[in-house]
């Protein structure tokens, strides 16, 4: 089969409406009416003489060869947009997308000025649309490995394969307690692994579930998928979890939260930056990668210059 233009156009639309999960959830993505859809999806398949997927009372599924043909594309189109970003950069624009991936509520974090680092790359890079995206910590690292994402941000309690990091910094995190528990009111020395042991403890998913390691604990009575989970669940007064320190400073501050035996308790999260050596090459990438890098060392410069 001779790939041409329209052939590339039903490609991605096929694309839209595999990752969509069907026909109907695509429309608003390619804002086409259901007919335009089926109609463009007979035409693919009719080039490729393959049956794509199945629709009707069963749902949606792409066949066998539907999924084959899915991953081919992908990659296709991933390939097709790597030669228009070298392109660009010799031509010295430099254009395209930017696809970050960020572990959620980092905002808060004093050492992780990625404000400034987007202001500076808006400001060397103005072509370049940066796309961001919040997910586990888990699902960034296989964004980043299926070329999905160009870099993912983020604390990464397990390693991928066919990667590299980039250390950054490390973060506090402490197993805090809300107002309302019992644990709440008594004193540090007083609170020991064994007592800790006989209340409810948040697992995080995210983190491996490495919390429950911690305090022997074979099966957690709640888990969660994000940090806001975990702060609800911790200030209900009715479970412990761990929370990074400038994530909970406000509600410290006021005194709905505490945590508890930081030196028995606290442990500290490598944040670092991953991708692929393939991306690293590519010039926004770069241009991205070192002005975190400079953004870092001025925040670990201001940190040292501070009187202890």
């Amino acid at each position: 089969m001779h790939v041409d233009t329209t052939d590339l156009r039903l490609l991605r639309i096929f694309l839209t409406i595999a990752e969509s999960g069907g026909f109907a959830a695509a429309q608003g993505e390619l804002n086409l009416s259901l007919p335009t859809i089926s109609s463009h999806m007979a035409a693919l398949e009719g080039r490729l003489g393959l049956t794509l997927c199945r629709r009707g009372r069963g749902g949606f599924a792409l066949t066998t060869e539907g999924n084959a043909i899915y991953e081919e594309a992908r990659h296709l189109f991933l390939a097709l947009d790597r030669f228009e970003q070298r392109a660009r950069a010799l031509q010295n624009r430099m254009s395209g997308t930017l696809t970050l991936g960020i572990v959620d509520n980092t905002i808060s974090d004093p050492h992780l000025p990625l404000e400034k680092v987007f202001a500076r790359f808006a400001a060397a890079a103005p072509d370049v649309v940066v796309s961001i995206t919040t997910r586990p910590p888990s699902e960034l690292l296989r964004d980043v490995v299926a070329r999905q994402l160009h870099l993912a941000i983020g604390s990464f309690p397990r390693v991928a394969l066919g990667l590299t990091y980039t250390d950054l910094y490390t973060e506090q995190q402490n197993l805090y307690c809300g107002r309302d528990h019992p644990l709440f009111v008594i004193d540090d020395p007083a609170i020991s692994i064994e007592l800790v042991r006989q209340h409810r403890i948040v697992a995080r998913s995210y983190w491996g579930m490495r919390d429950m390691k911690l305090f022997a604990i074979a099966a957690p009575r709640a888990v969660v998928s994000d940090m806001e989970s975990t702060a609800r669940l911790i200030l209900s007064g009715a479970y412990l979890g761990y929370l990074p320190d400038h994530y909970a400073a406000p509600d410290a501050a006021s005194g709905r939260l505490r945590p508890i035996r930081p030196d028995l308790f606290g442990t500290k999260a490598l944040f670092q930056a991953a991708t692929v050596s393939e991306s690293k090459a590519e010039p926004m990438v770069a241009l991205f990668l070192d002005l975190l890098a400079a953004e870092m060392e001025a925040v670990k410069a201001l940190k040292e210059a501070k009187p202890a």
